[in-house]
């Protein structure tokens, strides 16, 4: 399973950004996908994620109302809608997919097996 993030970029406070993950290999179909993001120093940490065969998506409360998951038709491909954007939400972007994955680890990184490299979302203020 070979992931590939994209759509990272400068914005300023307030804004919108989508990034994307783009996932191949044969056996991704059954893998549940998430975002994490990691600053200078600090651990990678849970953003968003979703079980791609139930749909069921999660997501931390600090950007709830403001992020959105979701899965392109084609379902080799998963979104990260962030709007109203603010400086902390500066980072790394990295996705990542795992077929164990399950509704109680599903924020903890050692839970995916497979990552892609980060794309840098920087929000100005």
């Amino acid at each position: 399973v070979q992931l590939q993030a994209s759509g990272g970029g400068l914005v300023q406070a307030g804004g919108s950004l989508r990034v994307s993950c783009t996932i191949s290999g044969r056996t991704f179909r059954n893998h549940a996908v998430a975002w994490f993001r990691q600053t200078p120093g600090m651990e990678r940490s849970f953003v968003a994620g979703i079980n791609r065969s139930g749909g069921k998506i999660y997501s931390t409360d600090d950007v709830k109302g403001r992020f959105t998951i979701d899965m392109g038709n084609a379902r080799n491909t998963v979104y990260l809608q962030m709007n109203y954007l603010k400086p902390e939400d500066t980072a790394v972007y990295y996705c990542a997919a795992g077929p164990s994955v399950i509704s109680s680890n599903v924020r903890t990184p050692t839970a995916y097996a497979y990552w892609g490299l980060g794309t840098q979302v920087t929000v100005s203020s």
